[in-house]
């Protein structure tokens, strides 16, 4: 397959274990993004369901389309893997590569860390978004990958889903982005998702006001995601970097 054959590319790709990861995650970052004129796209490794309180995953589908929409998101798609017996292989690893291959994103966001007394799909998601980020780029294997070209992702970034303000992981750099106009409609999108947030879960959307509040007081802005990268910062834009 030739490049010309290939749909117009993402500038970035979120990826999550299941509808709703990033929305929760980076959801703001992604409007951000979207607001500013870049391509935007998300990757569900599964359909999240069953669930307790959802009809099945055509009513999950469609709170995730309604998300993407609020986000500003112009792509997303679901690999179709098993909700709750998700693990890193061969097979899946392939398939997100292929994504890859195919929109050629300038960064990936992927999930930073496993989450503890919460879904082992996360910890899952960590190892294959790194593993296809790898394979995406690995030539001499056009069999493999239905003939997609190579494509180097030049950034991968971590996101959360720490019920608190997490703590970055041994061996990566903090990168705090300002969604402080775009908190909203992250709220917004999470709200999408009836059947994942009742009302007898109406909880959860000041926490998550509260930790964007909480990172954004960390780092000098009303409302923040903490994202982290296994790469050290660079810029040779200091100023336009710390006084846009």
């Amino acid at each position: 397959m030739t490049a010309a054959h290939l749909p117009v590319p993402l500038d970035v790709i979120a990826v999550g274990a299941h509808p709703d990861d990033v929305e929760i995650g980076c959801g703001g970052t992604l409007a951000l993004l979207a607001a500013q004129g870049h391509r935007v796209g998300i990757v569900d490794l599964t359909d999240g369901e069953p669930t307790p309180r959802s009809s099945g995953p055509e009513e999950r589908l469609a709170e995730a389309a309604a998300a993407a929409r609020v986000l500003g998101v112009v792509h997303r798609e679901t690999l179709g893997f098993p909700n709750r017996r998700l693990f890193d292989g061969f097979e899946v690893r392939v398939a997100l590569a292929q994504v890859f291959r195919r929109w050629r994103p300038r960064v990936v966001l992927g999930l930073a860390d496993k989450t503890p007394l919460a879904s082992p799909d996360h910890a899952q998601a960590v190892a294959i978004t790194e593993a296809a980020v790898f394979y995406s780029r690995l030539t001499k294997w056009d069999d493999t990958f239905a003939g997609l070209p190579v494509h180097t992702v030049p950034h991968l970034l971590g996101y959360f889903l720490f019920a608190g303000v997490p703590t970055v992981p041994a061996g990566h750099w903090p990168l705090v982005v300002d969604i402080a106009g775009h908190l909203e409609a992250k709220l917004e999108a999470i709200t999408c998702y009836k059947s994942q947030f009742p009302p007898e879960k109406a909880h959860v959307f000041p926490r998550v006001r509260a930790m964007a509040e909480t990172v954004g007081m960390m780092a000098g802005c009303a409302a923040g995601e903490l994202l982290v990268s296994s790469r050290m910062p660079c810029t040779s834009d200091p100023l336009g970097l710390l006084v846009p």
